[in-house]
């Protein structure tokens, strides 16, 4: 999904960066949540910069570039946590605009799901109206949304334009991220989630634990997360929340536990045609297929 959306822009990013790193061998470690969390602060500093919607604001041209994300990933030390907040790179322009950074605000009104029929059709759906009951009015038997809280709360900074700035007839940014997945040009898994800005870290965390870890679609959405948006390192609160904040304080995350409410489902093609579903725990969900 393109911008406004900030999500596939960003889970790319993520996902280019960590091609750098030998995932698989690494399979699901402490080693590779560290990798993970360091590629989502590099990547989340480039998207608080640059994106917003493309009709109103001139984007770099490479933020997918496979040399410059070769070069934000040597950013990474496999060892050791980079100071937050990371600074955005320099990905190459077609003409470089001065832009400040924003931030990010929480979102709970947010729902996706994933279909596919008989006939091969298939959806990757995120919809959202910003806030539980969106801007609390119904019109039609329809809830109006709340989108405008998507929008930067500051226009500018230190005289630089905020690139998600409010300005009339423009899309607010948001972070949605329904993705499906094509090797040799043949669609092999459709994913995505809810979880405002989070989103990102949820669909990318999933899509390297199918891809790069072999995990079907349940084992790889049950996964507890451990999420950076260039702050804070959190992992998800729950039994194995302990051990996971003491396996990253060895490379210098001040992690915390918290609620990470994803809502991932996804459906994996195999090479027979065969079908497997996994629908989020975490929130109401269902797998279903005949």
């Amino acid at each position: 999904m393109g911008p406004p959306s900030s999500g596939a822009l960003t889970v790319g990013q993520m996902l280019g960066m960590l091609e750098a790193f030998d995932l698989p061998a690494l399979g699901p470690s402490p080693e590779a949540t560290h990798l993970f969390l360091e590629a989502g602060k590099l990547a989340f500093a480039d998207r608080g910069h640059f994106m917003a919607d493309s009709d109103f604001v001139d984007m770099p041209e490479g933020l997918l570039n496979g040399i410059y994300l070769a070069g934000r990933a040597a950013q990474i030390d496999p060892a050791n946590a980079m100071p937050t907040p990371a600074l955005p790179g320099s990905p190459p322009w077609d003409e470089a605009r001065r832009l400040a950074p924003d931030g990010d605000r929480p979102n709970h009104g947010t729902t996706h799901f994933v279909i596919l029929d008989g006939a091969g059709n298939m959806l990757s759906a995120t919809t959202t109206i910003e806030t539980g009951f969106g801007s609390r009015v119904m019109t039609g038997g329809f809830l109006l949304n709340n989108e405008l809280t998507d929008f930067a709360f500051v226009p500018e900074v230190d005289g630089a334009p905020v690139a998600n700035r409010v300005e009339g007839g423009k899309r607010p940014r948001s972070s949605m991220a329904p993705t499906i997945v094509f090797r040799g040009g043949a669609p092999v898994l459709l994913i995505g989630s809810p979880g405002g800005a989070n989103i990102i870290p949820y669909v990318a965390g999933a899509l390297v634990g199918i891809l790069d870890f072999g995990l079907d679609p349940q084992t790889a959405i049950d996964r507890p997360h451990a999420v950076n948006r260039n702050g804070a390192t959190q992992v998800e609160a729950g039994p194995e929340a302990e051990a996971a904040v003491e396996a990253l304080a060895a490379f210098g995350h001040a992690a915390e536990a918290v609620d990470l409410n994803s809502g991932l489902h996804a459906i994996l093609i195999g090479p027979d045609g065969n079908l497997t579903g996994g629908a989020d725990r975490r929130r109401e969900g269902l797998v279903l297929g005949n």
